[in-house]
């Protein structure tokens, strides 16, 4: 008899889920829900790059979209439902009790932004941020040299750190921390306690400085040295780390109960929705995946020993990504996020606006632009880093400047590919999933036709939550492996954009005038 899995996606607007057969992935039934308290854009100031989620709109909307899937799915399904996994934003932390709740589920914070989640792209903490560079180079062991030699204002202790200072009362009810990725596995078994709660090896080795080189996370007296609240967490986070695949528990019955599925179905660990999404593009040595949405991660793997320290990135972790592989990770704070923006700024919709720039032929002297709205990431973080457009004269129309800006996010994007290069991965092939993979072949084109290369759409428009399908198909000892999960449910390729010669003679020039600028 056929078994299925449950694969959920937390994406930056809203959840999405979807059940895969788990013999081949095909998919037999979605369903998504906003955040409302999101939509209704509660708790962020986009002036001082504050994006905070309730966990409230985590909960209610994952239970409403997986009654979706269910409903979708047909009578008999969710009875045969093997196991759960999910991918989240990251970093996406929260401070949390000793229960493990969140702080905005308690009565006397619930509206307040620094007691919720702390979304990925929020960039307050850039002060925090700053003090903690300065101790990792400063320190006999530079805690940051597996995060590309910086750490980034949009990770944990940056945020954690800057909730607490914002806000003193929050010590009263502050116990630890948790990455969103670790919370909701935690939440659907039952399992919240800080202390026992399992943490993925994704979240920490990439956005809170764990690695085993030296023990787990940073010696204790580094982060009071930095500042002395940061003791609150002594002795109530973690030392070890599990991948991705790795079963955490069973369904409890109060979920069980809320979704409509099995008491103790598996659930899988799960992670950062980027670092699963390339699980569910059928990830391997040799191939680059670009998650392409409102920001973009691009991942690599390579078997241990065969690279060494990589400038200018968001990390490399054992395990991270593939078991058995190095994971490497970098990405641009904006890329979807730009091209909203702009559709706002001048009231015109995107496809319009797509359709248009797609006509424009590229010439030497186009306008140039940073694609550095929400500040740099990859490659060398800097959030301080600002957008910049040079070559605007009173004849230019939005077409043209659309056009720039997309072209702007194609330069961002050959910047990282050649960093990664330039220190030794091996890049055979690139695969571009997410929503403007999907969506705009000009955008991808685009991105071929600068870097250079081959890129390949998977056909499938939630490779994030099919790549949660394949870790969940092995936490319920259905596959083996991660491998066997990809290799038996990974989809097949929807589109192949290959580079125009003309045009990528054009953009090597323009390249260089980006590089400049």
């Amino acid at each position: 008899m056929t078994q299925y899995l449950l694969g959920l996606d937390f994406g930056t607007d809203s959840v999405r889920a979807i059940i895969a057969d788990s013999s081949n992935g095909t998919v037999i039934s979605s369903g998504s829900c906003c955040y409302r308290r999101w939509a209704e854009h509660k708790y962020c100031d986009a002036q001082a790059n504050m994006y905070r989620h309730h966990p409230l709109d985590y909960m209610e909307s994952m239970e409403e979209a997986i009654h979706s899937a269910i409903r979708d799915a047909g009578s008999g399904i969710a009875e045969r439902i093997a196991g759960i996994a999910a991918d989240t934003t990251a970093s996406t932390p929260v401070l949390i009790d000793r229960q493990g709740r969140p702080l905005a589920m308690l009565p006397q914070y619930e509206d307040n932004p620094d007691a919720m989640f702390v979304l990925w792209k929020d960039h307050t903490a850039i002060k925090e941020n700053d003090e903690i560079n300065r101790a990792c180079k400063a320190n006999t062991i530079d805690y940051s040299k597996y995060c590309g030699g910086s750490y980034s204002c949009e990770w944990v202790w940056a945020k954690m750190l800057h909730c607490l200072r914002e806000d003193k009362s929050l010590l009263e009810s502050t116990w630890s921390w948790v990455e969103l990725c670790d919370w909701i596995p935690a939440l659907l078994s039952g399992n919240t306690v800080p202390e026992t709660l399992s943490r993925g090896r994704c979240a920490a080795g990439h956005k809170a400085m764990w690695n085993e080189s030296w023990g787990g996370l940073p010696a204790w007296d580094f982060f009071t040295n930095i500042d002395p609240v940061l003791d609150i967490f002594k002795g109530h986070l973690y030392k070890d780390t599990f991948t991705a695949d790795t079963k955490v528990g069973g369904l409890c019955r109060e979920w069980a109960d809320r979704l409509g599925l099995r008491e103790n179905t598996a659930i899988a660990l799960g992670g950062a929705d980027c670092h699963v999404g390339a699980v569910g593009c059928g990830v391997e040595s040799g191939t680059m995946v670009k998650i392409i949405g409102t920001s973009t991660c691009d991942l690599c793997v390579a078997p241990p020993g065969k690279i060494g320290l990589v400038k200018g990135i968001c990390g490399q972790v054992d395990g991270s990504i593939l078991p058995g592989y190095i994971g490497i990770e970098a990405g641009q704070s904006a890329f979807g996020d730009i091209f909203a923006w702009f559709s706002r700024f001048c009231g015109k919709p995107i496809t319009e606006l797509e359709s248009e720039a797609a006509a424009i032929p590229v010439r030497k002297d186009d306008i140039v632009a940073l694609d550095w709205f929400n500040g740099r990431r990859s490659p060398f973080d800097d959030p301080r880093a600002k957008a910049k457009v040079s070559g605007l004269t009173m004849a230019t129309t939005p077409a043209q400047f659309y056009k720039a800006l997309v072209e702007a996010a194609a330069f961002g994007s050959r910047a990282i590919f050649e960093r990664f290069t330039e220190d030794g991965i091996e890049i055979k092939r690139i695969l571009a999933a997410g929503g403007i993979s999907a969506k705009s072949p000009y955008v991808v084109q685009t991105l071929s036709d600068v870097i250079g290369v081959k890129i390949e759409v998977p056909d499938s428009d939630q490779a994030c939550a099919l790549g949660a399908a394949m870790l969940a198909s092995v936490a319920a000892g259905v596959h083996q492996c991660v491998t066997d999960a990809q290799r038996a449910m990974k989809p097949g390729i929807r589109r192949t954009h290959t580079p125009d010669n003309e045009r990528h003679t054009i953009f090597n020039s323009l390249y260089e005038q980006y590089k400049s600028l």
